[in-house]
């Protein structure tokens, strides 16, 4: 069994899209001592569940908080990075990079101007500390169903920005909002070797389900465990089982 999670923000005013810090904390310290952490291509053991930990938008808070525990626990996540909120180094102090709630990010240039984002150097380092696998999340972070999009540019220049500015190969998408049809999967499949979206699901492995992995969402936490009670497997379990029908 594969249970891919979805996380977003640390300590953020959106309680929806975000945990608590000291509970978020113990929250990996128990997939630690539970489950095999895994990233796309690895091989999964057949003993334990597989659990591949993905944040989304590349939020500077997930450099602040997450990347240090991620070192002290020995965790190794995926980056879902909208490359054109990305910017290159900052003197900016980390009280001003985190100051904004999370509306005010995204209203005009906010972003730019308090670097609401990870810098590439940042990206980097989090890189060459093995610790952090890249995937693009398009290069706007657009509903690429409904808004007029380029799909060809939120796919491949994502792709092409990021292997170049870090040298890495990025071979994994994470769809924005979850919204796909045939065409985002298609454009996906001409660049990418694993496609992720948002669906509460399990996989088998990193086939997914007709080539899409689902993932659980771990935003709002209740516990460390809370994602992992056998009620809510057995929902993903079902929605999987459902989906591979549908």
């Amino acid at each position: 069994m594969l249970m891919v999670v979805m996380y977003h923000h640390i300590n953020s005013d959106d309680l929806g899209l975000s945990n608590e810090m000291s509970l978020f904390r113990e929250h990996l310290a128990y997939i630690r001592d539970h489950y095999h952490c895994v990233l796309p291509g690895d091989t999964l053991s057949d003993t334990s569940t597989n659990v591949c930990l993905t944040f989304d938008d590349a939020y500077f808070d997930f450099y602040h908080y997450v990347f240090p525990l991620l070192k002290e626990f020995k965790l190794r996540a995926m980056l879902g990075v909208p490359v054109k909120f990305i910017g290159e180094a900052t003197n900016l102090a980390a009280d001003k990079r985190l100051s904004l709630k999370h509306d005010e990010i995204y209203q005009a240039d906010n972003y730019r101007t308090h670097g609401s984002f990870c810098t590439y150097p940042e990206l980097q380092e989090m890189v060459d500390s093995g610790l952090v696998r890249i995937a693009s999340h398009s290069y706007t972070h657009s509903n690429l169903v409904e808004d007029e999009v380029d799909m060809e540019y939120e796919l491949g220049e994502s792709k092409r920005v990021l292997e170049q500015k870090l040298n890495i190969k990025v071979d994994t998408f994470i769809i924005p909002f979850g919204r796909y049809n045939d065409e985002v999967l298609q454009a996906a499949k001409k660049y990418y070797q694993y496609t992720m979206r948002i669906g509460n699901g399990i996989n088998r492995n990193f086939d997914g389900v007709k080539g899409l992995i689902y993932r659980v969402k771990g935003d709002r936490l209740t516990s460390p465990s809370s994602i992992f009670s056998l009620g809510k497997l057995f929902k993903y379990r079902y929605k999987t089982f459902i989906k591979s029908f549908a």
